[in-house]
């Protein structure tokens, strides 16, 4: 029990130092090669933090457990946006540019489409991945047309260069999974110790690990004044969960899809909570994206809680 005290404690420092360099370094690439830190946070950042996802799923559809390779891209989307997105706007208010909504009604809710088309019949197949790697490819050039044809001067910090600003970020990243991964190994530990059974440690403590380092970047990024980063991360992260982690499944382990209630329950929530996020993102034409949003957010996560709770005590026989 102390041992996995203490690695929980010292994760937890170590986690809160490493996203306040990660995101110093984000920051700081972002001016260096004359990029917005949204841009930077949409792609970078969003691709670091979803590392683990896409680890994960690769690892369950070779295993053939491509139901737990979707429910990862989905459950994590549904984290970003009712924990991640909701407790970072609930600390404080982000700004909520233009672009950035546009981005939401252009990018996010036909990536969310996109999405749902290839779930829907239950199946998932190598051309399913397919259409979702196009659509990655496809925005990827988009990204790069937009950002060659409104290009923005590289502004060199002084006392700093380039090579210090990829040596945070990389090395910032590698301590951020590192001690994500730590923590929620030293919580679990504790919990089984304590009598907290298996399936509600998976629903609270692992689940919240998945989205740790998304979470400590946005935190880290809205306390210094990069809410745009913040804000890309959460979108991006979402974005690249649907067009790079789903398709880890359909092209490893093709097949029909084990549990109904991925489409009928996760899915369903993940669009529900996406349309609450452009909604707010809309309304925040003069104001930052505030804690009204925030609030309803993590109202949406609490209530999908509730019925996979509440499912899991049907399945149970409780």
């Amino acid at each position: 029990m102390f041992t996995a005290l203490l690695t929980s404690l010292i994760a937890l420092a170590v986690l809160s130092w490493s996203a306040d360099r990660f995101v110093t370094g984000a920051a700081g690439l972002a001016l260096d090669f004359g990029l917005s830190r949204a841009l930077v946070g949409l792609t970078l950042v969003a691709f670091g933090t979803s590392a683990p996802e896409i680890l994960v799923s690769a690892t369950a559809a070779l295993s053939g457990s491509s139901a737990l390779g979707v429910a990862n891209a989905l459950g994590s989307n549904i984290a970003n946006l009712g924990l991640v997105l909701a407790l970072t706007l609930l600390w404080r208010p982000v700004p909520c540019p233009d672009h950035s909504r546009r981005l939401v009604l252009s990018t996010c809710l036909l990536v969310t489409a996109l999405a749902g088309v290839v779930l829907i019949d239950g199946h998932l197949t190598r051309a399913d991945g397919a259409i979702l790697l196009i659509g990655l490819a496809a925005l990827a050039l988009i990204t790069w047309h937009r950002k060659t044809s409104t290009p923005q001067p590289a502004r060199p910090q002084p006392g700093r260069s380039r090579r210090h600003d990829l040596l945070l970020f990389f090395g910032g990243l590698v301590l951020l999974l590192i001690s994500a991964r730590a923590l929620v190994w030293g919580a679990t530990e504790a919990a089984r110790q304590l009598g907290v059974g298996e399936a509600l440690i998976g629903l609270t403590l692992v689940a919240l690990g998945t989205s740790l380092p998304e979470l400590a970047t946005c935190l880290a990024a809205t306390r210094r004044g990069h809410g745009d980063l913040a804000l890309g991360n959460v979108l991006g992260s979402n974005i690249l969960n649907l067009l790079m982690v789903l398709p880890m499944p359909a092209l490893l382990g093709p097949g029909r899809l084990a549990d109904p209630a991925l489409l009928d329950r996760d899915y369903a929530a993940m669009v529900l909570l996406t349309l609450v996020m452009a909604l707010g993102m809309m309304l925040a034409v003069r104001h930052p994206l505030g804690r009204g949003t925030g609030l309803a957010l993590l109202g949406g996560y609490a209530v999908y809680l509730m019925v996979l709770w509440r499912g899991l005590q049907a399945t149970s026989g409780v």
